[in-house]
């Protein structure tokens, strides 16, 4: 098992440079002894003495967030929570807000949206504003950014999408995922994709969450996505589609699987929820040790975690929920509700209204052993890698769902509904794109070929090897979902184009000075909402730290009085918060014709007709 990394420590252990908690932390934490020195201090004295250092370094700092996605918005509530007096204005490229939230998350997911209030609530302080279809980079440069604020924040995330490099991905029916989600979620790049859904057959190649997401919208039937913010356009498509079987494929086997755990709060709230409390991971890393994630435990009185110095307290809040663990933080973070670990998107495939799933018995050979730690890798022998590591216990439930569709006969009630089923979705595992094939004309995609591959190595670590065999699958339609990538934004701003991100140390851009970065462009494109919360965290975290040891500008900075007017010269009509409240409530009617909680603005000129520009 990999080692645990909570670790219990006293308060004399830890280096004394930590930021003091929140005025409404202070309220329901025990103040430290020995905290810089203050040992028999009363607490509210020290407390006051450090924020009022903290909040007199610079009177009114002026920051900068490039991204209104989670990262961008995760990132503005630190700080605007952490410092009495910073003003946060995000930039963002689009003509509304949010991101991945609006642009990423599939329509029947409702629930994972619900994030969007708290970025409202962000979005509504007076010391925060958001200026819409402002491109940085075109409109206004990184450097020009940097002469206004005392710091930028880059969270402009991961907005392409990684190729296939093979042979044939140019031909027409072959798309990559990215864009297929923005088409049906409305990102505006992508409402004239117009996919074709003519054929029988569709690959998707990838078994990552999105993979997951785009097999499903495919098969859905049309009635069901009715009364969700799917596009009009999406749905019709949807409605006339011929697809009929979905193969989603993989380079390793059934243990390697990208799909996660999906992250729901109490009630099926989504993260970014205000209730205070995060058993695990609270620095993204940390476990309790013994305890499994999404299990109650127990710690003692005044336990922390090395990485993060969050302290575990008892909780009545969520005492009858996990365990009655929480986390009160002395960085002052507000933590997400504790996650409640379940396999959903893969549950909701092989539960799937009208479909049945097509799984190979073949490739599960011994993963019953394997889960419990005992016997090979499963797979056909050829397949097999190296054995010698646990599988983590998150893995072990989704393969013991994996196990009980592929292996166990399933009841009368379940063999009649997949026999009476039209759809068809499988997994085809050990199995590498080599070749799109053209049609006999060579206009369109008509199959690929695969590579037959064989694990070398153990556990997630191990690497997919061709074995010299190749098979051809038939189908009209192909799907790349091998990951998202970021890209530069200015070029003054460093990047590193194999990793797909900007060199950074814990958030701080190297070499630049005033520059961070949060989200997919700090770390890569990995990770759920709650994962990016933490990452935006930590780079609040350490920007305020620098503003503290006088590290950024202190003289005063303009902020976007400056931006505003190279803007007007410029000719670009940034859009406020308030313009986008009227695009939202637009949006709003327009839906509650058709009974669905919004129809989608697809065009930005009729945006900026409606606000009247």
């Amino acid at each position: 098992m990999a080692p645990r990394c909570w670790r219990w420590w006293p308060w004399s252990a830890w280096p004394r440079t930590r930021l003091p908690p929140s005025e409404s932390t202070q309220s329901r934490s025990r103040a430290p002894v020995g905290l810089n020195g203050s040992a028999g201090r009363p607490a509210s004295a020290k407390y006051r003495s450090f924020r009022q250092q903290f909040s007199t370094q610079e009177q009114t700092p002026q920051i900068c967030v490039v991204g209104s996605g989670p990262a961008g918005f995760y990132t503005a509530q630190h700080l605007l929570k952490h410092h009495p007096r910073a003003h946060v204005d995000i930039y963002e490229k689009q003509l509304v807000p949010f991101g991945l939230v609006r642009f990423g998350v599939a329509p029947d997911h409702p629930e994972v949206k619900n994030v969007i209030n708290t970025f409202t609530q962000t979005a509504h302080s007076d010391r925060c504003a958001f200026h819409g279809n402002v491109v940085v980079g075109r409109d206004v440069t990184v450097q020009e950014l940097r002469d206004a604020y005392h710091a930028v924040v880059l969270s402009y995330g991961a907005e392409d999408h990684r190729g296939l490099e093979i042979p044939g991905e140019e031909l027409p029916g072959v798309l990559s995922a990215r864009a297929f989600v923005g088409w049906y979620n409305g990102l505006p790049e992508n409402r004239k994709l117009a996919p074709d859904l003519s054929c029988d057959t569709a690959v998707v190649l990838g078994q990552g969450n999105v993979a997951l997401d785009v097999a499903r919208i495919l098969l859905t039937p049309p009635e069901y996505l009715e009364k969700t913010d799917i596009t009009a356009a999406a749905l019709g498509a949807l409605r006339q589609s011929q697809v009929k079987t979905v193969w989603i494929v993989g380079r390793r086997g059934p243990l390697q699987v990208a799909f996660t755990i999906k992250v729901l709060g109490p009630e099926g709230e989504g993260p970014g929820s205000q209730v205070d409390g995060l058993l695990l991971g609270g620095c993204g890393r940390a476990e309790l040790p013994g305890v499994e994630e999404g299990e109650p435990g127990r710690a003692p009185p005044g336990a922390r975690c090395l990485p993060c110095w969050w302290e575990l307290v008892v909780s009545p809040t969520w005492a009858g929920l996990w365990g009655g663990l929480r986390v009160d933080s002395t960085l002052g973070l507000t933590p997400p509700p504790l996650p409640a670990h379940t396999s959903k998107e893969l549950r909701e495939m092989i539960q799937l209204p009208g479909t049945r799933p097509i799984l190979d018995p073949a490739d599960f050979l011994g993963l019953q052993d394997r889960i419990k730690g005992e016997g090979p890798w499963p797979g056909p022998p050829a397949h097999q890698g190296g054995d010698g590591l646990e599988v983590p216990r998150p893995r072990k439930r989704l393969m013991e769902l994996l196990l009980r569709a592929a292996m166990e006969k399933p009841g009368v009630a379940e063999a009649a509904r997949r026999a009476s089923a039209s759809r068809a979705w499988g997994l085809r595992f050990f199995r590498s794109p080599q070749q799109v094939l053209p049609s006999p004309d060579g206009r369109r995609a008509a199959g690929i070929r695969l590579a037959v591959t064989r694990l070398e190595g153990v556990g997630e670590a191990a690497r997919a090897v061709p074995t010299g065999d190749v098979e051809d699958l038939p189908c009209g339609l192909v799907l790349s979902s091998i990951g998202y990538k970021s890209c530069p934004i200015d070029p003054s701003v460093p990047f590193d184009p194999k990793l797909g991100v900007i060199p950074n140390v814990e958030g701080r851009v190297v070499d630049v000075p005033g520059l961070y970065c949060s989200g997919w462009v700090k770390r890569g494109p990995t990770g759920v909402i709650t994962t990016t919360m933490t990452d935006s965290f930590a780079t609040g975290h350490i920007l305020l730290q620098d503003l503290i040891a006088g590290l950024l500008p202190s003289g005063p900075r303009p902020g976007y009085a400056a931006i505003k007017a190279l803007l007007g010269s410029r000719g670009v009509w940034p859009v406020s918060f308030s313009d986008w409240e009227k695009l939202d409530a637009e949006e709003v009617s327009r839906g509650q014709g058709a009974g669905k909680p919004r129809e989608k603005l697809l065009d930005p000129q009729e945006m900026l007709w409606l606000l009247g520009h």
